[in-house]
């Protein structure tokens, strides 16, 4: 995989404009909604049990975040789930804050229990607390320095039976058996809440136009980690509120040409 790849995927997905469902939280459902619209592809936000099936059947990606859960939302993710797995449209899962109660850990062992997920996306932390094993966790944010992630990630890939993306100061992607580490990206993004859950979102879109879901899931990682760097450049020290914003004036700018000269992976 290079990065002439990643601007083709790129360039796909905004000809294409991929529909993306999304049963997410309610934190970050407009963030997400214009993140997804501005790199090109088209949010919708449908929650009801009575309609998530038909939703997920007719997107490209359905992608479930646990952020704000109860158990009318958790039936209604495994509903939405299991459609789109007899639709074989890919299922993306970011399990926010497994770990920081029983309920919530409970929760996301669920939903990967019951539906086919193609990629899940989360802190080490999570990922962690999702495989059975411990990492400290506060609230929804992982704490460093308590293991291996790449490690973590591996094992989880194989156990799980997906592939997984840890993210952090060092990205890790894999699917057990290949691995890449994406070094782009800004702090910053530690300083806007639902940063992480709109990444999850645009590895959805890239997988709904890309077969190849570990592909899909790089090339997300990628460009989202360059459109963050253009975003600390346009919005310099004015702090997080203006990081946002150029976030997603960068999702929208950033192209092949910048990925070519900016990605950083092995």
């Amino acid at each position: 995989m290079d990065t002439s790849s990643i601007g083709k995927t790129l360039g796909k997905l905004r000809e294409q404009q991929p529909l993306i469902h999304n049963i997410t939280n309610v934190v970050v459902t407009n963030f997400t909604a214009n993140g997804l619209l501005a790199l090109g592809a088209s949010p919708v936000m449908a929650y009801a049990k009575e309609e998530v099936a038909d939703m997920a059947r007719m997107s490209g990606a359905l992608v479930l975040n646990i952020g704000t859960l109860d158990e009318e939302k958790v039936e209604a993710m495994i509903i939405a789930g299991k459609a789109a797995n007899e639709a074989g449209i890919p299922v993306i899962f970011d399990p926010v804050g497994a770990g920081a109660t029983a309920y919530r850990t409970e929760a996301a062992r669920k939903i990967v229990r019951e539906v086919n997920v193609a990629v899940i996306r989360g802190n080490a932390a999570e990922i962690a607390h999702v495989t059975g094993n411990k990492w400290e966790i506060k609230g929804v944010d992982a704490k460093e320095g308590q293991g291996d992630p790449i490690q973590l990630a591996q094992e989880a890939a194989k156990s799980l039976g997906m592939s997984v993306v840890i993210t952090g100061k060092t990205d890790v992607i894999t699917d057990g058996s290949t691995t890449y580490l994406v070094h782009n990206g800004d702090a910053m993004l530690t300083k806007v809440t639902g940063a992480g859950c709109l990444l999850t979102s645009v590895i959805g879109a890239f997988a709904a136009v890309e077969k190849d879901v570990l592909s899909a899931a790089v090339s997300a990682v990628v460009t989202y980690g360059v459109a963050a760097e253009r975003a600390i450049e346009m919005s310099g020290e004015k702090g997080p509120g203006s990081f946002q914003i150029e976030l997603l004036n960068s999702l929208s700018k950033v192209t092949a040409a910048t990925i070519q000269s900016s990605a950083r992976f092995e």
